[in-house]
């Protein structure tokens, strides 16, 4: 039977979850542990800044789904792979197009991030971000729309399937920290 190996084993972790799960916290232990860091959504807020546009979960949510549409599912994570220098924590994958083309580049490992609804809001309300929902129900209603199965648009609900481990973040930074540490 073959061992499984440590998550820092990997050269590229990639991190998938639910809005407020905690996969930045995530990715700045990966951070810690020596890896560089690249973000999907932050090739979406380099398109929004170049539009001058409004850097709002809705623009992040429209921006990123144009692309998509006009490039290919897999665009975002071509882009921020040419970003990519050594061991790598890609944070924000949200289309299983995207984690084809980051398996395809070999040594990869998708984590998803995952906490209880009330708690990711919480979080969300303390970032500071234009997260485009001022109340849970809102916030509920904003994560159906990242559920979705069109083939050029998020799809968040396929992208937690398709993990290789899943960590539920529901305590504090120290717990999630033990949690990561434990896969190694």
């Amino acid at each position: 039977m073959e061992k499984k190996k440590k998550l820092t084993a990997y050269r590229l972790i990639g991190l998938t979850g639910t809005n407020g799960a905690g996969k930045g916290e995530a990715a700045n232990y990966f951070r810690r542990k020596g890896y560089g860091y690249v973000s999907l959504s932050d090739v979406i807020r380099e398109e929004l800044r170049a539009r001058g546009l409004e850097l709002s979960r809705d623009n992040l949510i429209a921006c990123g789904n144009e692309l998509r549409e006009k490039f290919g599912p897999d665009i975002l994570a071509r882009r921020a792979a040419e970003k990519i220098k050594g061991p790598t924590v890609i944070d924000s994958i949200r289309n299983t197009r995207e984690i084809a083309y980051l398996r395809s580049l070999g040594d990869f490992i998708l984590l998803a991030v995952d906490a209880p609804v009330e708690i990711r809001f919480e979080r969300t309300r303390k970032r500071g971000r234009n997260e485009s929902a001022t109340t849970l129900e809102e916030f509920q209603l904003k994560e159906e729309q990242e559920k979705g199965r069109d083939d050029t648009g998020q799809q968040l609900e396929a992208c937690l399937q398709l993990a290789d481990l899943t960590i539920i973040n529901d305590g504090s930074l120290a717990e999630l920290w033990k949690k990561l540490e434990e896969l190694g």
